[in-house]
């Protein structure tokens, strides 16, 4: 018996490669759905008149990384900034995508305390970008897009 579970194990991806996966598949879902890599920092909106428009966010443009923001025009009351929010960061040369936290206003540290255990990183990044590869979907089957992207006008 302990061979049929080696060999399943073999051909079944640990839970880091797991993770590598999901980072390349929010990777391809991003660059379909706004194409961030082609445009320039700054604010943008996706509104496609149902009530929710999408901001997305270019903070920072690196040679080979762009730091991005992705949230609805929702405010929550309690902390006065947009949610549900991810902040992002995408790695064009690798094309990997990964949701750095999806907390408004809060880093890893400050969601998982200091030093937290490895494996709890592990299983909070699998959550986040988990649910970054479903709300990517989920504003695909929307109808958002590159052409539903417009500029953000300034107040």
């Amino acid at each position: 018996m302990s061979v049929v579970l080696e060999s399943r194990k073999a051909w079944l991806p640990d839970r880091f490669g797991y993770l590598m996966g999901l980072y390349a598949e929010n990777y391809h879902r991003l660059s379909h759905l706004f194409a961030p890599q082609s445009l320039a920092p700054g604010e943008y909106v996706s509104d496609i008149d149902d009530g929710l428009a999408v901001h997305l966010s270019v903070q920072e443009r690196h040679p080979y990384t762009l730091e991005l923001e992705l949230t609805y025009a929702m405010v929550d009351a309690h902390t006065g900034l947009r949610t549900p929010s991810a902040q992002l960061r995408m790695y064009t040369d690798a094309h990997v995508a990964e949701a750095l936290h999806c907390h408004p206003g809060r880093h890893l540290w400050q969601v998982l305390g200091p030093f937290p255990p490895a494996d709890t990183v592990l299983q909070h990044r699998l959550r986040m970008n988990g649910f970054l590869s479903r709300w990517l979907e989920y504003l695909a089957a929307q109808g958002h897009s590159r052409g539903t992207l417009q500029a953000a006008v300034a107040p």
